[in-house]
């Protein structure tokens, strides 16, 4: 049997994907798309049984045995939080509408920091906005960034 040079071995042991320092908060559709991209990734890296070379099966393997580790690790951390009882004031899981000093008008449900998607339209709980409007209430106006924000719905 070959013995692999440091240099392949080093190319298998990437680096775990860094996990924030905040609460793992989630909605329950969050921790339902934690749990699948667990899936996906344990799949992935069950696919890289077939390989028969073991240096190149190490090099595939390392991708998905890595996001393994992270989504398990944010999986086991999660906490469900509840979507908000009422309406009356921003809060986790709620979706927020403001209007910005310049006219624009944006909206996004804040949510756990794997779910946030702001081109989709959800921010993460831990992100400036967020924070500056979470227990807000309807007219209130916060400054985020040196521009001041209206909220203008919570829904």
């Amino acid at each position: 049997m070959k013995e692999e040079s440091a240099e392949t071995a080093s190319e298998t042991l990437l680096p775990d994907r860094p996990v924030s320092p905040h609460l793992n908060l989630v909605t329950e559709a969050g921790l339902k798309a934690l749990e699948r991209q667990l899936a996906e990734a344990r799949a992935a890296y069950e696919a890289t049984n077939t390989i028969e070379d073991v240096n190149e099966k190490r090099r595939q393997a390392a991708g998905p045995m890595r996001d393994v580790r992270y989504f398990a690790e944010r999986v086991r951390t999660a906490q469900v939080v509840p979507e908000p009882a009422s309406n009356d004031v921003v809060a986790f899981g709620g979706t927020i509408t403001f209007e910005r000093e310049d006219g624009r008008v944006q909206t996004y449900r804040i949510v756990g920091e794997d779910e946030a998607d702001p081109k989709a339209g959800s921010i993460s709980y831990v992100s400036p906005v967020a924070q500056a409007l979470s227990g807000k209430a309807i007219g209130d106006v916060v400054t985020v960034a040196g521009q001041e924000l209206e909220i203008t719905a919570i829904s």
